[in-house]
């Protein structure tokens, strides 16, 4: 008689060893964000908010976890409400990446045409972050007087 598998063990399989990386990996830029805090050529909030993907996928309890901590929650709430990038966080980027720019192309590090490609990638960057609102909604507008 031939034995056949049960294919529900292997999902339960598949879908642990996935939650475990998920977790592993959420873990790892939850690390990297909390590095970022200290140095200022790491970014922070990118890195929270690709943790809270991965623990979205893969744990309700750690994602409620980095989304309401005390220190990090305010920055993935801020992204996740209001899509926006406060000001010092705009100005650290792009002066990152113009740096960064400006050290590539004065080492000569890659061919005219890669140059090329990096600039017009962190110019759509560039343009990107510019086009998010740097305060939430209200702030700073004058409410009408009924």
């Amino acid at each position: 008689m031939l034995q056949t598998e049960n294919t529900g063990d292997r999902e339960e399989e598949k879908l642990g060893f996935r939650r475990i990386l998920l977790m592993a990996f959420g873990c790892f830029c939850v690390l990297l964000g909390v590095i970022g805090l200290i140095l200022p050529l790491l970014p922070t909030t990118p890195f929270l908010l690709v943790a809270l993907w991965a623990f979205s996928l893969s744990s309700k309890r750690f994602h409620n976890w980095l989304y309401s901590h005390r220190f990090l929650g305010p920055l993935v709430q801020n992204w996740d409400r209001y899509r926006m990038i406060p000001r010092k966080a705009k100005l650290l980027a792009i002066g990152m990446m113009t740096a960064s720019f400006l050290l590539v192309a004065y080492k000569g590090l890659v061919p005219l045409w890669g140059l090329a490609l990096i600039g017009v990638c962190f110019l759509l960057i560039a343009c990107f972050i510019l086009s998010c609102p740097s305060d939430k909604p209200g702030k700073g507008d004058l409410d009408p007087v009924e």
